[in-house]
């Protein structure tokens, strides 16, 4: 009789068991709250190529515009600063450096949509 009680007491616990719900009513199991994050292969891969695109039309910017996107998207392999941070840096409100980094980024937009422009004109035709 006691070892049916402990039986029923002690219970193996799956990592693939279901513990609970999140707000949306999915199951969470054991291994999706103990599973540290990891970086993506893909999306670091990403990340890198995107990096490199903005460090190839960075020259479009001025001084000031180059340290704001710098600062703001972490291209000096530091941490991303928030606007506050940078107008905190530079001795400017936040509302400056909000419309300095909307120019720059429409700089180098335009920049790369007339490389890439270019660079399908210049493809051979099939």
């Amino acid at each position: 009789m006691h070892l049916r009680a402990l039986k029923k007491v002690k219970k193996d616990v799956s990592l693939q068991d279901p513990i609970g719900t999140d707000k949306e009513g999915n199951e969470i199991t054991l291994i999706d709250v103990l599973q540290a994050e990891t970086v993506d292969v893909v999306d670091a891969i990403q990340l890198s190529m995107e990096k490199k695109q903005i460090y190839e039309f960075i020259h479009v910017l001025d001084e000031r515009e180059k340290e704001v996107i710098v600062g703001r998207f972490g291209l000096d392999l530091k941490k991303e600063k928030t606007q506050r941070e940078i107008a905190r840096d530079l001795g400017i409100s936040r509302s400056y450096v909000s419309r300095i980094e909307k120019r720059a980024l429409m700089k180098l937009f335009h920049e790369f949509y007339r490389h890439q422009k270019n660079a399908l004109k210049q493809e051979p035709n099939n």
